[in-house]
This record gives C-alpha cells, structure tokens and sequence, in this order.
C-alpha cells in the first residue's frame, strides 16, 4: 500500500515528535554490537528527515539521547557521542541543501566539548535555512526541563519581574526549551514500547500519539507516511464535542 499517496498536504501535522526506540534490540536480534544498531539508526534519521521535509512538514523533533542515557555503559555513550558529532559534520551540507535548520534542546552543557562545540557550529551555520526545523533532544528529560522552567519563573517572582498571578500556561511555556515551537501534533514512539519516557510531557497535552513496533533502524519513509495517514484519520476534538467541531 502507497501511504504518501494517501496524504492530504492540506492536512499535514505541522510538529512531529519521534521516540526513537529499538537501535539496541535491533542489533542484538542480529548479533551485532549496540553500536551497529546507532548507526543505522541514523540512516533512519536521514531518511524520515528527507521524506518529512519533501512533504511539507515544519517541525520534526528527534529524541535522540536523554538525560537518563548518561547511565549506560561509559563505552556506548562515548561511542554515541563520537557518532553524533562524525553525522553532525557530514549531515550540514545536506542541511544547507534541503534548506533544513537544526535546533538542539535539553542540557547541552553536559555533552562533551567537542560535541558541544560541533552541535554549536551546526546550529549557527543552518540559522538561516526557512524549510523544516529538525530539532535534537539532547541530554534532554521533561521534568528536568519543567524543574528548570520553574526556577527561571520563581526567580522572576523573587525579582518582582512576574507575580504569582500572573504565571499562565503560556507563561510556563515561554520558559521551557521548546520556547517558540509549537506543540507536537504528532508524537510517534517505534519499538513496540507503550510509554513516553519524560518526553515532552507538557507539550504533548493534546498529541495524537501512533506507537509502532517496528525497530527505529528499520522505520523508513513508509512507515513515517502511515503514521501521517493514520493521524489524519483520527478527530482532534481538544476538549470539544464532534458536533461543536462540525459547527465550524
């Protein structure tokens, strides 16, 4: 079945959010190191970042190592990082010509130096691309993430720049690291895992979310196109009733 045949671009999911689970397990089905697994998750990352820029989507956030991944073996993460910054380099021609710009969020100052660094360098050279936002969750947690927003926030109030009353939702949002992106419209998790993992808590308020269990190394345009078709099947309501959405 051709799924991007099915796709109504008037109806595209303007943010999608990916989990992307499964490189570890992929690889040891097949008796190959983890690492094996990382690397062609990110043939994966390549292709899902093609296909949704070449239908029009704007937003495309990738979990790609979050703060709890710090714990695994020194090994795996000085291998993850070695590779995030080997594709960082090679990836931004490509950027420049997809007209892709790449954004990071979550703790950036706890990568290494050299990875730090080549993120930061990407990151500057890609600001002007206007096509699709690929943003990197990196070092990242959610509640990290809204622990921090609420330090900003209190500080303000301490400082008597905001007042207790005055914290709204779009309050908090300003303070989070997703500032100025808008909220997933679609959160995709692969793997057959049924969770969020401190993803995005606060964003995915009203994502649809599509959970799969195909392994992130073998998640393709296909598949990204079927999670797509299967998101505009679906009625976002955000708290309303169908017949008040036919209203309109």
């Amino acid at each position: 079945m051709n799924f991007k045949e099915q796709i109504d671009k008037t109806a595209l999911p303007k943010h999608v959010a990916i989990i992307m689970d499964g490189n570890g397990r992929w690889a040891k089905e097949r008796g190959l190191n983890r690492l094996v697994g990382h690397q062609n998750g990110v043939v994966s990352v390549r292709k899902v970042t093609e296909a949704a820029t070449e239908i029009g989507v704007e937003y495309l956030t990738l979990y790609t190592f979050s703060k709890e991944n710090w714990n695994r073996p020194k090994s795996e993460v000085d291998a993850l990082m070695e590779l995030l910054v080997e594709n960082i380099e090679k990836e931004t021609p490509t950027f420049h010509a997809n007209n892709i710009r790449l954004l990071a969020i979550g703790d950036l100052t706890r990568m290494p130096e050299k990875a730090f660094k080549k993120l930061q360098n990407c990151i500057a050279d890609t600001s002007k691309n206007s096509g699709l936002k690929l943003v990197l969750a990196l070092s990242y947690s959610s509640r990290w993430e809204m622990a921090d927003a609420m330090r900003q926030i209190a500080l303000k109030v301490q400082k008597g720049q905001l007042t207790p009353d005055s914290i709204t939702e779009d309050v908090i949002s300003q303070h989070l690291n997703t500032a100025n992106i808008p909220d997933p419209d679609l959160l995709i998790r692969t793997s057959g895992e049924v969770r969020i993992s401190n993803f995005l808590l606060w964003q995915i308020a009203y994502s649809e979310l599509y959970f799969t269990s195909i392994h992130w190394p073998d998640f393709r345009e296909e598949q990204l196109y079927e999670a797509i078709v299967d998101y505009q099947r679906r009625e976002r309501r955000f708290g309303k009733t169908s017949e008040q959405l036919n209203e309109n």
